[in-house]
């Protein structure tokens, strides 16, 4: 089964917590504190593989999450970081940001690695506390949670060349004439159920890629049969070869037929319509309505095409067809990729102003959020008056106290900070 879009959750390893440890020695009577740091989280890393055609991987395991950070030990032990969990996606994947649909990543480069979800930071031990006032400091700070997203895998096709046309016109045929590829052919519609790649090699180095789509029907745009789940393969094309049925064995009009493609494919997306296009007119080995297939060729050239005329079963002008679409190619601009609509470092600060929080008010309460402030806050221990002088001072040198004064916070009045909540006391 052939499956090019899936919806999938990630999350990142939350990091470790700082361990509260104190030295403890034969003849040291008060060691200092000596805790280690909690290990970071683990990523969740995309990589693409050539080697997969399909998002099937995705179908049936839709959970997927990294190892956490194992927390600090005593003498100043850090703890192991959670291992990444890489998952191998096709080349042309686009991962979406589920909640927005807007592109987190265009994964088109074998070579390139993409963190989508990072782990968190371990958290500090009580060992990194430690100053010449305050040599026994019973807190540590507790790891940072990893990111979590829903996100949608996205397969589009990384091909130079993409064959459309209507069902049963001969593309698959043409495919397997001039590359390895081996399609599913049969004398009926909708044999091919799933897009097909094949590489075009015309020696000396001179090679393309080429994608068979699946028929395309009228009202393809507007979803109709598997129309999007095709069109979709069509985007990052170069140049198309639409192939049309000349023979008239059907009984249908080659004119109308090259028309309502032509209007799918500029209904789905207007871009479409700029593509290079060159026409071929196949099956012109067993041509029963020879009006109608003189008609298209005039037609065709009244429009500026130039109309190449073959039979992809015999073979008939198959390989001029090749040679002139390679020489096409090579005036165009290399394969689309698409630009990230979503930067994903800047965004891991939850703020724009680069505070480390923001607040804001709701009812009587102040919220108050940010990748900085949170984790302040999540280590914070308040039957420990170290630890609570700790955050204390970081809020204030932070300039948290200032700005909730100035938006007109009164003494009583609650403040949350994640979980975490409490009466403001000036």
């Amino acid at each position: 089964m052939f499956t090019d879009k899936a919806k999938i959750y990630i999350k990142a390893g939350n990091g470790g917590n700082g361990a509260i440890s104190w030295r403890r020695e034969k003849y040291v009577p008060a060691g200092g504190p000596d805790g280690g740091d909690g290990g970071n989280g683990g990523n969740v890393v995309f990589r693409v593989d050539t080697g997969m055609t399909t998002l099937m991987d995705f179908k049936y395991k839709r959970k997927y999450a990294a190892q956490t950070g194992m927390d600090g030990a005593g003498q100043r032990k850090k703890g192991k970081s959670g291992e990444d969990i890489v998952l191998s996606v096709p080349q042309g994947t686009i991962v979406r940001d589920a909640e927005s649909n807007l592109i987190i990543a265009d994964l088109s480069d074998p070579e390139k690695d993409v963190v989508i979800a990072k782990g968190g930071n371990g958290g500090w031990g009580n060992a990194h506390f430690a100053t010449a006032v305050r040599q026994a400091p019973n807190f540590a700070k507790n790891g940072q949670p990893g990111e979590e997203r829903e996100v949608i895998l996205e397969l589009k096709l990384l091909a130079d060349v993409g064959l459309v046309g209507f069902p049963n016109v001969g593309k698959s045929t043409l495919l397997s004439m001039t590359t390895k590829a081996e399609p599913k052919i049969a004398n009926y519609h909708f044999t091919t159920l799933e897009p097909n790649l094949g590489v075009v090699d015309l020696g000396d180095r001179r090679s393309f890629v080429m994608a068979d789509i699946p028929g395309i029907i009228e009202g393809a745009s507007e979803g109709v049969g598997l129309g999007h789940e095709f069109l979709r393969h069509i985007e990052r094309t170069r140049i198309l070869l639409h192939v049309v049925d000349v023979s008239g064995i059907e009984g249908r009009n080659p004119i109308e037929d090259f028309d309502i493609i032509n209007d799918e494919l500029s209904a789905y997306d207007m871009s479409l319509e700029e593509r290079p296009q060159i026409v071929v007119a196949n099956k012109t080995d067993i041509i029963q309505d020879e009006e109608a297939y003189r008609a298209f060729l005039d037609e065709m050239k009244k429009r500026g095409y130039e109309v190449f005329t073959i039979s992809a079963a015999t073979g008939k002008g198959v390989q001029e067809l090749m040679k002139h679409t390679y020489e096409e190619l090579k005036k165009l601009p290399p394969i689309v990729t698409f630009e990230p609509q979503i930067d994903l470092d800047a965004e891991r600060f939850v703020d724009k102003s680069g505070k480390g929080y923001e607040i804001h008010r709701e009812n009587d309460k102040f919220v108050i959020t940010g990748s900085w402030i949170e984790a302040v806050g999540n280590s914070v221990t308040f039957d420990d008056n170290e630890s609570l002088g700790y955050f204390q001072r970081a809020l204030i040198n932070r300039g948290v106290i200032e700005e909730l004064i100035s938006m007109g916070i009164k003494e009583g009045q609650m403040v949350q900070i994640g979980d975490l909540e409490f009466e403001f006391l000036f």
